[in-house]
């Protein structure tokens, strides 16, 4: 013996799976992903179950139901209109991942074989399926599945693509479904045709066949890129939903911004009409109502600019006989001295009140 401690190969082992996960800093139900237990692997109707389940986003909503025509490789065939939705219920997880809730036993609308199918509401998409039998309802084998292979969605899709100035005055609003999809299949897939639908809010989505150029052989990956657009003027909270085959392979959320353009578009309409009726009526006031002719003249010398000639009376300067000063006198324009019809008159026969004759007469 060399004085080392030997631990045995089966205790060793054992050891390292328990510790393995917890040293790595993640729980060893979150390595498995999603997980959902049953209380009971057969009811019938009119009974309840307690579903159980580990390994969810701390937080998420879950809705649980029973579907038919349903296994857990397959997922469930057709969708929600398989399972009983009128008794499905929800539950929240708690922060480790976990939950548990009854669940009211109910026929689907289609035959078994039946499973439990528990599923996110909001956010990132996962699911999970429990093997479970509804006593007394119909069994009938699968359909079989189309030929071609099967596509599965390997990782998270994203919108790539951003809103430009026309968005904002209320165009139509485009982005890029960006996701990337693996053959899980035994057969070539060529030319995929994907439907791609555009939900608003609790509105069921509208879908929208778009084919994919391309062959993706059984094993392989590729990478694929489908146009979205929304509706001129929309706005709100979107979901993009992708399917395939009949089945959902993953969703997107979409938020969208108002068109801030439009209402102040119609904020500036508001304001600049009206001044303009105001202005037009205002012009034709104007136009219609009477005017005075002396208010024509003087609204015409005030746009004109017209000038009236400035007229300074002067008084007549006598001389010391009481004649006035030829050089002082002013002659109006329309007649001469000369001409004066009163002027032979006025020389001839003096007032007798006039000083200055009485003057002249006393001298002479």
């Amino acid at each position: 013996m060399n004085g080392r401690l030997r631990i045995p190969a089966a205790v060793l082992t054992l050891l390292l799976a328990l510790v393995g996960p917890w040293a790595a800093g993640t729980p060893a139900g979150a390595a498995e992903g999603p997980q959902v237990k049953l209380s009971k692997s057969q009811a019938g109707t009119g009974g309840s179950i307690t579903v159980t389940g580990s390994g969810w986003r701390p937080g998420a909503l879950l809705m649980l139901l029973i579907c038919g025509r349903s296994v857990p490789s397959r997922g469930v065939v057709g969708g929600t209109n398989s399972c009983a939705n009128a008794d499905g219920r929800a539950v929240t997880t708690d922060a480790e991942g976990r939950f548990s809730r009854k669940l009211p036993v109910a026929e689907p609308p289609v035959p078994c074989p039946c499973v439990v199918h528990v599923a996110t509401v909001t956010g990132a998409k996962a699911a999970a399926d429990a093997i479970f039998q509804v006593a007394g309802h119909a069994v009938e084998p699968l359909p079989a599945e189309a030929a071609g292979g099967r596509l599965s969605v390997l990782t998270d899709t994203r919108l790539d693509g951003s809103s430009g100035l026309l968005t904002w005055f209320g165009a139509a609003q485009a982005r890029t479904l960006v996701f990337t999809v693996g053959n899980v299949g035994t057969s070539t897939v060529k030319n995929p045709v994907f439907q791609v639908g555009t939900s608003h809010g609790v509105f069921a989505p509208q879908w929208q066949d778009q084919q994919w150029r391309g062959t993706i052989e059984p094993g392989r990956k590729a990478r694929i890129e489908l146009p979205v657009e929304l509706a001129a003027g929309a706005h709100g909270d979107y979901t993009v939903s992708l399917k395939y085959g009949g089945k959902v392979l993953a969703e997107q959320p979409w938020g969208v911004g108002r068109p801030w353009g439009v209402t102040l578009f119609w904020i500036l309409v508001a304001l600049v009409v009206p001044a303009a009726v105001f202005r037009a009526g205002l012009a034709v006031l104007d136009r219609v109502r009477p005017r005075t002719t002396s208010g024509l003249r003087h609204r015409g010398a005030r746009h004109r600019g017209l000038r009236l000639p400035e007229l300074t009376p002067r008084s007549p300067k006598f001389t010391s006989f009481g004649t006035t000063d030829p050089a002082t006198t002013s002659n109006l324009p329309w007649f001469t001295p000369d001409a004066d019809p009163g002027a032979a008159d006025r020389l001839s026969a003096p007032h007798e009140k006039n000083p200055t004759t009485r003057t002249t007469k006393g001298n002479t």
